[in-house]
């Protein structure tokens, strides 16, 4: 399938500080992609350079083939929905729904106003005085109303009861099935969001730590969990991304598949033996230990 996003050994430096550091990541067309890790990883900044709202430092990233930032006709196709998105202090909700078909060609009035009213958004009273899960609403309306070829959400759920989460995660695979486009997620709410992704990319530390398949995350990684004794022993020699013990008790998270001797040695020693859940990935990624600062992205893509 044809790229849409192309990342090329990008690095982004704020003074002293670096927020992406020498990344290269490649997004189809069409694809669901979960951006993934801890607070501070470097997401909002990837995101905001492909939606052309900065620049990198160094190496480069196209969408449809042209580097973004201040392109016309590369940045109507794109919409960003950010979690703290400002608006004029006088506007209202039927402010925003007016102005916003200026910024997106492929503007949809039926979905923003059914989402507008499932979402119960106000319609009378100032957007400076909303709920911060009234802000995300307007937010989800402008990204799923867009229909933009590219659309970034950067933590859309913020405020969000279970009812609205549900609602745009049925929504957005509605209209994607009618209208096909690229989105790229970050969430910290993974386990309800997890069934959208066909791809998975983990940054920490301004670096990708896991570049895959949606339905081939579960083979990265495995987890350990029994008596401490057992535990270290099945785990001896191997990589551990993550661990943590409470009396007499321990669990791992471990690079790599168990194969059939770690499995059966697990039972004879009563540890239970699992696939890492994408949650487990995402904390075990970002747990602050030399074995996740030291993987790089060919390991475990």
């Amino acid at each position: 399938m044809t790229s849409t996003v192309d990342i090329h050994s990008m690095t982004r430096r704020f003074g002293r500080s670096t927020a992406i550091d020498d990344i290269s990541l490649t997004v189809a067309g069409g694809s669901i992609c979960g951006l993934l890790g801890r607070n501070g990883a470097g997401k909002t900044t990837i995101m905001s350079i492909i939606a052309g709202q900065d620049r990198p430092t160094s190496g480069s990233v196209e969408v449809f083939g042209e580097r973004p930032f201040e392109n016309e006709s590369i940045l109507s196709k794109i919409s960003f929905v950010r979690d703290n998105q400002r608006y004029p202090d006088n506007y209202r909700l039927h402010h925003v729904l007016r102005i916003a078909p200026d910024f997106a060609p492929e503007w949809s009035d039926d979905v923003a106003g059914e989402l507008a009213d499932e979402f119960r958004i106000p319609t009378q009273t100032p957007i400076k005085k909303f709920s911060r899960g009234q802000l995300s609403s307007v937010a989800i309306v402008l990204g799923l109303a867009s229909r933009a070829p590219v659309t970034l959400f950067d933590e859309p759920y913020l405020g969000l009861d279970v009812t609205a989460r549900v609602r745009f995660h049925d929504t957005l695979l509605r209209d994607y099935a009618i209208h096909p486009r690229t989105v790229l997620l970050s969430t910290h709410l993974i386990e309800e969001s997890e069934a959208l992704f066909d791809r998975v990319v983990i940054v920490d530390r301004g670096r990708i730590r896991v570049d895959s398949d949606s339905e081939h995350t579960g083979q990265l990684a495995f987890t350990l969990s029994g008596p401490s004794d057992a535990i270290d022993r099945l785990s001896a020699k191997r990589t551990i991304l993550h661990s943590r013990s409470v009396s007499g008790l321990k669990s791992v998270t471990i690079q790599g598949l168990a194969d059939a001797d770690t499995s059966a040695e697990a039972v004879r020693l009563g540890a239970r033996i699992a696939p890492a859940t994408l949650p487990e990935l995402v904390a075990a990624f970002g747990a602050d230990t030399p074995e996740t600062r030291d993987i790089k992205k060919g390991a475990v893509a």
